[in-house]
């Protein structure tokens, strides 16, 4: 779908899904499908070898959790892929979670978020880890925790983050560099 057609077809369907609930969800995905599916390819190349979920599989799992969300409401295509990130997110660290408990003598392992990219190549308990570090995030500063939540598990970059979570780029930047910093410090042994 071209984004013209696609930026029409949201700003219809929008309005009306902001009070649909779950229909919302059924409405809007078929729309921006391909864009999630590039958001789950991109953070899937991060995890490890023999990883268990697939694109279209993370995908499928993250409409599961959304269309069973209650009191979901979307301002906009970024804040809609904001919340699909998170559960995203969410689809992963259960994902982690299972093949940990799985697996004998699995235990965490520091991992620094300056030594990788973005989207790095992530194992199991990195992302335990860095999941269990961006909860403490969040009870001292939710907004940084939601731009890494972005950034990291969404693949956003700057200015898509700035979008979804409707602050400045520069804001962006700023909370970016505090959170890795402190989440970095978090993680070390």
């Amino acid at each position: 779908m071209s984004d013209t057609r696609e930026k029409s077809e949201l700003e219809r369907t929008l309005p009306t899904a902001a009070r649909s609930g779950r229909a919302a969800v059924d409405k809007l995905v078929p729309i921006i499908y391909d864009e999630l599916r590039r958001i789950a390819h991109r953070r899937l190349r991060a995890e490890q070898t023999g990883h268990t979920l697939e694109t279209t599989g993370l995908v499928h799992e993250a409409y599961l959790r959304l269309a069973g969300a209650d009191g979901l409401q979307f301002q906009s295509r970024a804040h809609f892929l904001a919340i699909a990130a998170q559960a995203m997110r969410h689809v992963l660290i259960d994902s982690a979670v299972t093949r940990k408990a799985q697996k004998r003598g699995g235990g965490r392992h520091p991992i620094s978020l300056d030594a990788v990219p973005i989207i790095a190549e992530t194992r199991s308990e990195d992302v335990l880890a860095l999941d269990e570090a961006l909860q403490r995030l969040s009870a001292i500063n939710e907004r940084q925790a939601r731009v890494v939540e972005c950034r990291y598990f969404g693949g956003m970059n700057i200015e898509e983050t700035a979008i979804a979570l409707e602050m400045s780029p520069a804001t962006v930047k700023r909370d970016w560099t505090l959170a890795r910093a402190w989440l970095n410090r978090e993680l070390q042994p």
